[in-house]
């Protein structure tokens, strides 16, 4: 995974699952957490940028595996 997403990049990873799966931002691995996405999009200055719509809690001990976050 490239350091600076793309939207493209961003697309090809997310069209082979299932629309109705939910999506969360995992932040911070010193300090674990799941982050709703928020809705807004916003344009600015050459990038796009999500919003992050609250915490939802602890990352799973499963997620933080898989991405390598001990």
């Amino acid at each position: 995974m490239p350091q600076y997403l793309t939207v493209g990049h961003l697309l090809r990873q997310l069209q082979a699952l299932d629309p109705n799966l939910p999506v969360r931002l995992a932040v911070n691995p010193d300090f674990p957490f799941a982050h709703f996405v928020g809705a807004a999009v916003v344009v600015r200055d050459g990038k796009a940028y999500i919003t992050d719509d609250g915490q939802e809690g602890y990352l799973p001990v499963e997620a933080r595996d898989a991405l390598t976050w001990a």
